[in-house]
């Protein structure tokens, strides 16, 4: 795998996760540049549920992560 199409590890989700929750900017673990949030709606409201999920960029180097905001989880 390329660095280009490289995911951040799984310690490194769980920092970007852990710093979003507390409110404070989520900062790359790899370049310590400040991540662009976005939000993404989904799920089906026709069965009663939505998903409010964030989507945190890298600007730098491109890496993200995506997570329920509710459950605090990757899905």
């Amino acid at each position: 795998m390329s660095d280009e199409t490289a995911r951040f590890d799984p310690q490194e989700e769980r920092t970007i996760r852990e710093q979003y929750a507390r409110g404070t900017a989520a900062v790359c673990p790899r370049d310590g540049t400040t991540m662009t949030v976005r939000s993404i709606g989904g799920g089906s409201f026709g069965l009663g549920y939505a998903r409010k999920r964030e989507w945190l960029i890298c600007p730098t180097c491109k890496r993200s992560v995506i997570f329920d905001v509710k459950r605090g989880t990757r899905n």
